[in-house]
């Protein structure tokens, strides 16, 4: 595959994965389904309230998505400077994708923010320094734990399963930008394979 036909798929891989991720974020505000977390962000697990989804690997990964495609298709990008454009913007959508993956895993580890007595919201599974590593008493392995919540119902699946899908998104981001950044070089050193065909270099 030439490097221009390989910059067009990462770009139309990466343009689903962004969207993925800021709806994964947007949907962490409402645990529940319910408005009234986003009223009293206390209610709200703080790593949500960075928006690792939204920013990290949403938008940092929009930008990029679009002009990788752009190199790969046929015009004045699919040429050596838009491969070399393109090396940055895989370098910013790296960054974006690390904040994203960052934000995801600590939110996952330490869970969510919840109501466990009758007036008290706190974080109950948090990591401790003295308990740095994942243990079998870690919640994660034990779900007759997540009862432990009371309100909002179910926040432990919740996060569990949207903060998982942020880490599973942003890895394949940052492997697919990875990608895109040898692929610029290699596009940006040779010129791409539209050259071939008459087409500026």
């Amino acid at each position: 595959m030439c490097t221009g036909k390989c910059s067009k798929c990462i770009g139309v891989t990466l343009l689903p994965l962004a969207v993925g991720c800021i709806i994964a974020n947007i949907l962490l505000f409402f645990p529940d389904f319910q408005l009234k977390y986003v009223q009293d962000t206390s209610m709200l697990t703080p790593e949500v309230l960075y928006l690792g989804g939204i920013i990290g690997g949403g938008a940092l990964i929009l930008f990029p998505a679009i002009h990788i495609h752009a190199t790969g298709s046929k015009g004045c990008c699919a040429n050596r400077c838009g491969m070399f454009l393109s090396i940055i913007f895989a370098l910013l959508g790296m960054v974006g994708s690390c904040y994203c993956l960052i934000l995801s895993a600590l939110g996952l580890v330490n869970g969510p923010t919840c109501r466990v007595t009758s007036e008290n919201w706190t974080r109950p599974f948090f990591i401790t320094e003295e308990s740095v590593e994942l243990s079998e008493d870690n919640y994660l392995f034990n779900p007759e734990r997540w009862n432990e919540c009371l309100e909002p119902k179910n926040v432990v699946l919740f996060n569990v399963v949207l903060f998982a899908l942020l880490i599973c998104f942003c890895s394949i981001e940052l492997v697919l930008c990875l990608i895109q950044t040898i692929n610029g070089l290699f596009g940006c050193l040779c010129g791409t394979c539209r050259s071939r065909r008459g087409m500026p270099v």
